[in-house]
């Protein structure tokens, strides 16, 4: 039996919709799945033979097929092993299957069929929208994330238990809902550190006042303590209180690289990113095989702070130039070209 469910892939700062097909064609057992997945998307099916086990379900005892479409996108990372799952119970007649075209569904399964996190569950939501789909299923850790997008139910899970229920009509389970606007002028002004705790140093505060009020880059050159991180520090706290648009700009680039808190729903405060002077060209502006954002767009709408910037490679700075420039920086592959947002004030320092 054939069955098609959701999926999402997160290219960049964005998501594409995968269609996830489970087919029991019969024959020897064997799990096969296609559609360019990368090596942990083929470990998945382990993973899921196990959790079905687990849970109190039958594991597949014929050939499955699993495609994964648009073919020619590649497919990363462990966060389709819950539709899969939930595809090889459809497949097989041990869950209902009629609504599954109704929902995206994300999550990496333990072998115990414990749902774990993922990453870039805010641009899966906003694209699941997008695409008119009912609701969307996440990681319980991800659910006030993905819940900032309003009009679609953002359901969070902590087993797959809990999504078979749902499926068959025996679960009570609810969508998270987050009041966006409250959270986010709630969090705005909550500070662990602040410029006001800077005692005397009144050139350099008034210094690093007018590159606030303009946004403009500064260099602070010093002594050792006399200082100088302690001002970069607490720069973010006199910048203009982020807005709402810039701050879910901000946790969408965050949600992508794994950096958001458990249960944070929004990035609320500007980002303050200080990289060791040891770091890789692609570590600063992105890169990697499948392009991830770099430090420069982890710091995009807050600020970026070279502390020693004489001890930083001449190529890591050289990198910067354009993307200061253009304020967003471009990543080009042999078969991926991605944008990565970088907006931010460059504050850096170092010894006479």
């Amino acid at each position: 039996m054939l069955v098609k469910l959701f999926g999402s892939a997160v290219y960049g700062v964005d998501a594409i919709t995968i269609t996830i097909e489970v087919d029991t064609p019969g024959g020897e057992f064997g799990v096969f799945i296609v559609g360019l997945p990368d090596n942990a998307v083929k470990e998945s099916k382990d993973r899921v033979i196990s959790a079905i086990q687990n849970t109190g379900y039958d594991r597949p005892r014929h050939r499955m097929v699993v495609n994964m479409a648009p073919a020619d996108i590649k497919k990363a990372g462990a966060a389709y092993d819950l539709p899969i799952a939930l595809g090889f119970l459809g497949s097989t007649n041990q869950m209902p299957s009629d609504r599954f075209h109704e929902y995206v569904i994300m999550g990496e399964l333990s072998l115990d069929g414990e749902v774990k996190a993922i990453k870039g569950a805010l641009p899966i939501a906003i694209q699941t929208r997008a695409e008119k789909f009912k609701g969307l299923f996440v990681p319980k850790e991800n659910a006030r994330e993905a819940a900032l997008v309003n009009n679609l139910d953002v359901y969070g899970v902590t087993h797959i238990k809990e999504v078979i229920d749902f499926f068959n009509g025996t679960s009570d389970l609810k969508p998270v809902k987050v009041n966006t606007r409250e959270e986010f002028y709630d969090a705005q002004s909550h500070f662990e550190i602040d410029f006001d705790d800077v005692k005397g140093q009144e050139n350099v505060k008034r210094a690093l006042e007018i590159a606030a009020a303009g946004g403009h880059n500064a260099i602070l050159i010093g002594p050792p303590g006399a200082g100088k991180t302690m001002l970069a520090k607490r720069l973010p706290t006199i910048l203009p209180p982020l807005t709402l648009h810039e701050a879910l700009e901000t946790t969408k680039i965050h949600s992508v690289a794994g950096k958001l808190p458990g249960n944070t729903s929004l990035v609320a405060q500007r980002p303050f990113r200080s990289p060791h002077h040891t770091i890789s060209d692609a570590a600063l502006v992105g890169g990697g095989g499948i392009p991830q954002p770099g430090e420069i767009s982890l710091a995009h709408n807050g600020v970026l702070f070279l502390d020693e910037l004489p001890e930083f490679k001449r190529s890591a700075l050289e990198v910067m130039r354009q993307p200061m420039e253009e304020r967003r920086v471009s990543i080009s592959r042999a078969k991926v070209s991605m944008d990565f947002p970088a907006s931010f004030m460059l504050i850096a320092s170092m010894n006479p």
